[in-house]
């Protein structure tokens, strides 16, 4: 079997990719993740999604490489990681009753065949009315400030929601399990 390699410094990517229980590595891509002006929310995490597994690929020749980039998206506009307590507080309230959809761009190349294969899953977060009483408890609980859109869903963050819509919960951590293992059957790895 073909050797995997994660091309994330992610902790919650490599918890993920841990459930399948496939040997790999890991190495950090050093690429510019900036939004390029006229780039949509899905040709930004296919973009980065792709410069990711190609950056790592130079570095791990015969290896097939995994690549992944999310945004959530609000009302047409890219919530980044909010990075301090004011900016995630400011997020969390334009999301009281919106729905929030994050984009997860998954890259999977085979450096052996130099083929790669790009798709971008969605995954719909319905948040409930939120007081800032509420917010200011979850932000103080879980601290969620390097999470696109201000919440870990794996934890307390699911309290926020009204509910949830999409093929793959993971996708919403930031790895779509899901199609990753049919991206990898593509390639003959095989996870069962």
């Amino acid at each position: 079997m073909q050797a995997l390699v994660l091309a994330s410094s992610s902790p919650y990517r490599r918890a993920l990719l841990n459930k399948l229980q496939l040997p790999y590595s890991c190495h950090s891509p050093d690429i510019d993740e900036s939004h390029y002006p006229g780039e949509s929310a899905i040709e930004l995490v296919k973009r980065l999604a792709e410069e990711k597994a190609h950056a790592v690929a130079a570095l791990h020749p015969g290896k097939a490489i995994i690549g992944s980039d999310q945004v959530a998206v609000l009302n047409g506009n890219i919530l980044g990681k909010p990075g301090t307590k004011e900016n995630a507080t400011t997020q969390l309230q334009q999301s009281s009753g919106q729905c929030v959809t994050f984009l997860t761009g998954l890259c999977v190349l085979d450096t052996l065949s130099n083929h790669s294969q790009t798709e971008v899953v969605p995954f719909h977060v319905h948040f409930r009315k939120l007081t800032s009483e509420m917010i200011e408890h979850y932000i103080d609980k879980e601290s969620p400030l390097d999470c696109a859109g201000s919440f870990k869903s794996e934890g307390l963050g699911i309290a926020l929601f009204e509910r949830l819509e999409g093929e793959d919960p993971n996708t919403l951590v930031g790895l779509p399990l899901i199609r990753l293992i049919s991206l990898l059957k593509n390639i003959n790895i095989s996870v069962l």
